[in-house]
């Protein structure tokens, strides 16, 4: 039946192909006569701006009278804070009863590692730990996130892990989550400006700089996975 049905159909070639009836239709030619409708002027009317050739105004212009985008008045405001994006430890929980995140014992996640087993977007400009969906997280692990809630620190230092929050600017992030643009060593990463250091350096939210932290840290042994860049003080 297919080889009858293959020999009944009709062949088709390059010079047998066009575009589908009512696809496309002839271009409107003007200028070409009264008896066409659009000659003479070709639709551009007598004189003015608009029947000149290259005659026009920008958008929004209104004659020289005040544009209605500056007569209303202003509403509303872009915020200059970067909006971090949300993570549930719930979340974490799934992704490592699922077995697409399988860290070692000794293995500080970064946000690298979360964004390689699809957590997070490869485009995130940092990441806060919620503690949405808390009580299903029974496994240890260590996370390093841009900030944390206060149950989420709870919940995972619960279960035997631990949470370091870093900062990362924009040259530090695109050098922890594509160390391979970078020929060389990579950059040292800087230490957050005077607005977010208290942050970062208070043991209770577990900032990166702070001295509780940091002894925690090295008496665990953790260690990141691949080229990371260095921090303000130095350590790789």
């Amino acid at each position: 039946a297919a080889r009858a049905f293959s020999s009944s159909a009709p062949s088709v070639s390059l010079n047998d192909l066009a575009p589908a009836p009512g696809s496309t239709k002839p271009r409107k030619r003007v200028g070409r006569g009264i008896g066409s409708g659009t000659g003479k002027t070709a639709g551009r009317g007598h004189k003015g701006t608009r029947a000149r050739q290259g005659g026009s105004v920008r958008v929004g212009f209104e004659g020289g009278q005040t544009p209605v985008y500056k007569a209303l008045p202003k509403v509303g405001f872009k915020s200059k804070h970067t909006k971090l994006d949300p993570l549930n430890v719930g979340d974490v929980e799934l992704w490592l009863a699922m077995g697409r995140l399988e860290p070692a014992a000794d293995q500080l996640l970064t946000l690298r590692d979360l964004a390689d087993c699809g957590l997070v977007s490869r485009k995130t400009k940092g990441v806060k730990l919620l503690g949405g969906d808390a009580k299903y997280l029974t496994q240890p692990i260590h996370l390093e996130v841009s900030r944390a809630s206060a149950s989420a620190i709870a919940a995972v230092e619960a279960a035997g892990g631990t949470v370091t929050c870093a900062h990362y600017n924009r040259l530090a992030l695109r050098a922890l989550m594509k160390p391979d643009k970078f020929l060389g060593p990579l950059p040292r990463r800087a230490r957050p400006p005077p607005r977010l250091m208290r942050y970062y350096v208070d043991g209770e939210r577990r900032g990166e700089y702070s001295p509780h932290v940091q002894l925690r840290n090295r008496r665990l042994g953790l260690q990141k996975r691949g080229r990371q860049a260095a921090t303000a003080l130095g350590e790789g």
